[in-house]
């Protein structure tokens, strides 16, 4: 990743700051430009891992590895990719694994993307049915007492919990057209 870190939200900087704080040593990631800050913190953070992923339920096993390994460690990804974690989640309700997803939604609010919708949709639901708690975010000043919540229900409770971070805090996706 660029060295130079972007000019952040309040509220980005502060999920950075919880997770740091925490003892989260590892952030597991499909690239995603609604978590780009704190990927990018993670990687200039010489106490922290970032994990690039090729695909999101890589990343539940990963949080579940790093556990095992004695250290703390989040998943981030993209709405769209809640489908693609749903057979892996099994691990975490079978082995009793704290789990901590923060999930930036896509397919909501000026959507300009159709395949994104239906994941949208089914996003909570998904995640529900196997068993992970979900919280949702979807103003600026709700983020870091949603994430407080989730971390602490994950860390000290043993919870398995997914933080939804609405669209709108994201901001207004573009398609972009060559040139």
């Amino acid at each position: 990743m660029d060295s130079v870190i972007e000019a952040p939200a309040t509220w980005q900087q502060e999920i950075f700051s919880i997770l740091k704080q925490g003892g989260v040593r590892q952030v597991a990631y499909v690239p995603d430009v609604g978590h780009s800050h704190v990927i990018q913190r993670v990687h200039a953070d010489p106490d922290m891992r970032g994990v690039v992923l090729t695909t999101e339920e890589e990343g539940v096993a990963t949080v579940c590895g790093a556990w095992l390994g004695g250290q703390r460690s989040v998943l981030l990804m993209q709405s769209s990719g809640v489908g693609n974690c749903i057979n892996m989640l099994s691990l975490i309700q079978n082995c009793r694994f704290p789990f901590l997803c923060l999930v930036t939604m896509r397919g909501e609010w000026a959507e300009f993307n159709p395949w994104q919708v239906p994941m949208a949709k089914a996003t909570q639901s998904s995640l529900e049915a196997m068993g992970v708690k979900v919280l949702r975010a979807s103003r600026p000043e709700e983020v870091a007492e949603t994430v407080r919540a989730a971390f602490d229900a994950v860390f000290q409770g043993g919870d398995s919990v997914a933080v939804l971070l609405s669209q709108s805090l994201i901001g207004r996706k573009e398609w972009e057209r060559s040139k």
